[in-house]
């Protein structure tokens, strides 16, 4: 029998040693899952590319009996860090919510170990730019909802930059928008909507997590939208939910990034309103209106099913503004320092809207307390409106929020004098039409301060429409 030096033998385990620790290198700007230790070994290591800059980001994407400990090392005699004393060479990356991170250079690549991985599944990527895995500071954005539907959209992308027309050729943009094309390459987002109740926020907030969730509801359309100046969005029109019922919602980009939560509630199964949206000349126009429910198979009102006795009005009026707007020399003459005739239209546009389409809403299900105001209801009414007698009488009572006063004062300051554009006075009788006090605190040429700061917020409450 063949024999083999002490030494060789010594050289041999070592060397199957390093084989079951480096279960493979990580190539740059790809994505691994690893689904815990069923394809793993216990404490695995990986060998990480060369790079001047490394980014190596991990994700949670199960929750398991152990917690994971990620460490990593730009010094290749380390070979593996998560067993090394070493207190300069290596770093253990911290998780927050599921994620964590590291950043360094690597000129000659490096290693990553994992400990207690048990039955917990994650994910690794290296990159030499941007973090792969993200929990983006961006929230989805509500637009409304009815007893069983929600209008929801992503975090923008892709702002629209225009370039303002010169004198003596200065145009504007019709009363009916045409919407540009969309980009030709934008993210990939992916909606999840789960009860509150089910507890998903209690799981790791990564997108590999969330993901994982079987989402509430049906998709009936999902398109990309331009609502207003932040950028392209991806709107969901979302049916089948439950009536009076607190629900969470995440949207997931390219698979890696995660934004939300955000929270709302359904309507009550008596809430008569339909919702519109996804009109051109109120690209911002997202929620519940006193109309008749649209005939089918249309569950909701879009540019092809509003019916004209509405849209008509409406849009003279823009153009008879805007013909208005045109007699001053724009693009020559300055009335503002930070104002243009663009602007002007914008925030006339945007006011217009909000009081063309009232936005029904619901008192809250629950008293609010001292710290949340109470929305800006009207009474119950029904027949017509007396905001907009162009809305079809509907036989049914509803309420609405009113317009934030902020939407009429934007206006003002955006407009020439010679306009007349003109806002009730918050010391007086403001509130009457108006949501007061919310955004701004109220005070004469005073902005900020407001009870509440916003309009919405991400918890799903509504004070005023500044749609």
């Amino acid at each position: 029998m063949r024999t083999f030096p002490l030494s060789l033998w010594c050289l041999i385990q070592a060397t199957l040693a390093f084989s079951a620790q480096v279960s493979q290198s990580l190539s740059l700007n790809t994505l691994y899952s690893f689904s815990g230790a069923s394809n793993l070994t216990s404490d695995p290591t990986f060998s990480l590319p060369q790079a001047q800059q490394l980014t190596v980001s991990v994700a949670i994407c199960s929750t398991g009996t152990s917690s994971l400990a990620f460490f990593v090392t730009n010094n290749t005699s380390i070979t593996d860090p998560g067993q090394s004393t070493s207190t300069t060479d290596v770093f253990e990356i911290s998780l927050h919510s599921g994620f964590g991170n590291w950043t360094g250079t690597a000129p000659q690549g490096g290693f990553l170990a994992v400990q207690n991985v048990g039955q917990t599944s994650f994910q690794v990527a290296a990159s030499t730019g941007a973090l792969v895995h993200e929990l983006l500071s961006s929230l989805p954005f509500l637009g409304d909802t009815t007893n069983t539907q929600a209008l929801i959209y992503s975090p923008p992308f892709s702002p629209v930059e225009s370039s303002p027309s010169t004198y003596p050729n200065y145009t504007l943009p019709p009363a009916n928008l045409s919407t540009p094309s969309p980009p030709s390459s934008p993210p990939t987002f992916s909606l999840v909507i789960a009860p509150t109740s089910s507890g998903l926020t209690s799981d790791p907030q990564t997108a590999c997590s969330v993901q994982s969730t079987s989402s509430s509801g049906s998709v009936l359309s999902n398109d990309l939208w331009l609502r207003d100046n932040q950028g392209w969005r991806s709107q969901w029109l979302i049916d089948g939910l439950t009536s009076s019922t607190n629900y969470t919602a995440y949207v997931i980009q390219d698979q890696v990034k995660l934004s939300g939560p955000i929270y709302f509630t359904t309507k009550s199964p008596s809430f008569p309103c339909p919702l519109v949206h996804s009109l051109p000349f109120c690209p911002s126009t997202s929620y519940a209106v006193p109309l008749p429910f649209p005939q089918s198979p249309a569950t909701s009102y879009d540019s092809s099913t509003l019916p004209q006795s509405v849209s008509d009005p409406l849009l003279q009026y823009m153009t008879n503004f805007t013909t208005m707007l045109l007699t001053f020399p724009c693009g020559r003459d300055l009335y503002s320092p930070l104002q243009t005739c663009e602007s002007c239209q914008d925030a006339y546009r945007a006011w217009l809207c909000s009081i063309s389409f009232p936005r029904c809403a619901e008192p809250p299900s629950s008293p609010p307390s001292t710290s949340s105001p109470t929305p800006a209801l009207t009474p119950s009414q029904s027949g017509s409106n007396a905001r907009n007698p162009f809305l079809p009488n509907v036989l049914y009572s509803y309420q609405t929020v009113l317009p934030c006063l902020e939407v009429c004062s934007a206006a003002d300051r955006a407009c020439p004098n010679f306009l007349g554009i003109k806002c009730p006075s918050s010391q007086f009788n403001a509130a009457s039409s108006y949501g007061v006090g919310y955004i701004d605190n109220g005070a004469q040429g005073v902005l900020g301060g407001g009870s509440t700061g916003a309009a919405q917020d991400q918890w799903g409450n509504v004070w005023c429409n500044a749609s």
